[in-house]
């Protein structure tokens, strides 16, 4: 099973720009309970800033930090995966990274953002359908 079929059915993927402060950004993880955004501007991806972020400029630099902007906390190098990339390799590739988030992009154009939860829960109802599916085929046979 490949991360594409993970698209489907998911929330609006929600960015923000590099001038975007801290603060908009704490409040909009919030209110979509989501655990980062994608710092996107003219269709290119600049960064991420997930909560890890976050945390970490409050730790170094204070509260002052809520009212900088996006830009300054982001992390730049963003791993990303294409539609094709299979759930478990995606897994293999945030374990190793220590990530939670991934772009999905096709062709340099952005698809969407997956989260590790996102792909254990896939993982978790494939198993379980499997488990009926067996299940049903025991019974029949």
């Amino acid at each position: 099973m490949s991360i594409g079929s993970i698209l489907t059915g998911k929330k609006p993927l929600i960015s923000v720009t590099t001038t975007t402060s801290v603060r908009e950004i704490a409040a909009l993880l919030h209110a979509n309970r989501i655990g980062a955004v994608l710092v996107v501007e003219d269709n290119s991806i600049l960064g991420i800033v997930s909560e890890r972020d976050i945390v970490a400029a409050l730790h170094e630099q204070g509260a002052a930090v809520l009212d900088a902007a996006a830009g300054t906390v982001m992390t730049a190098r963003v791993v990303t995966a294409t539609p094709e990339t299979s759930i478990i390799e995606a897994m293999g590739v945030m374990t190793d990274r220590r990530i939670r988030h991934l772009p999905v992009l096709s062709q340099g154009s952005l698809l969407g953002l997956v989260s590790i939860g996102d792909l254990v829960k896939r993982r978790i109802d494939d198993a379980e359908a499997e488990a009926v599916a067996l299940k049903d085929y025991i019974q029949t046979a």
